[in-house]
């Protein structure tokens, strides 16, 4: 079996922010795979997905702050700066983190960790609506 979906998130501010129920709330299909692969793709160049700490905000907020400062807004060799402080900046942390997911699908649910989730990283300060494919290959819940 193979899907795939579009999801658009709402927009966001920038930082860090758990979406993986956001996410299932779109893969209803999860359900009936017995085996398989979640593959999330997300179709921006300033924004990023990762998985971490599902359970203290804290940990979402310490990693803005380490990107923010890693990365800073507004650095004199930064040429790219038609679009805002905030361009390159993204686009930089967007190359830092990644831009797509795989994880292992079982018994009809993604086999994160205990205290695992998945986040968009948005990196814009008003990044507006972003999309995320989806793609789930595997075989039903019966074999």
């Amino acid at each position: 079996m193979w899907l795939q979906k579009q999801i658009v998130l709402r927009a966001r501010s920038r930082g860090f922010h758990l979406i993986t129920d956001e996410l299932l709330g779109h893969l209803s299909e999860l359900a009936g795979i017995g085996i398989g692969l979640a593959h999330f793709f997300i179709q921006h160049t300033s924004a990023s997905l990762v998985i971490n700490e599902n359970a203290d905000p804290g940990v979402r907020r310490d990693l803005a702050a380490y990107f923010d400062e890693s990365v800073p807004q507004g650095a004199a060799y930064f040429t790219h700066i038609q679009e805002g402080d905030d361009d390159m900046p993204a686009h930089v942390k967007c190359c830092l983190l990644g831009s797509s997911l795989t994880i292992p699908i079982a018994h009809g649910r993604l086999l994160l960790g205990t205290w695992q989730g998945i986040y968009l990283g948005e990196h814009r300060d008003r990044g507006g609506a972003r999309t995320i494919v989806a793609t789930l290959q595997g075989n039903d819940g019966h074999s």
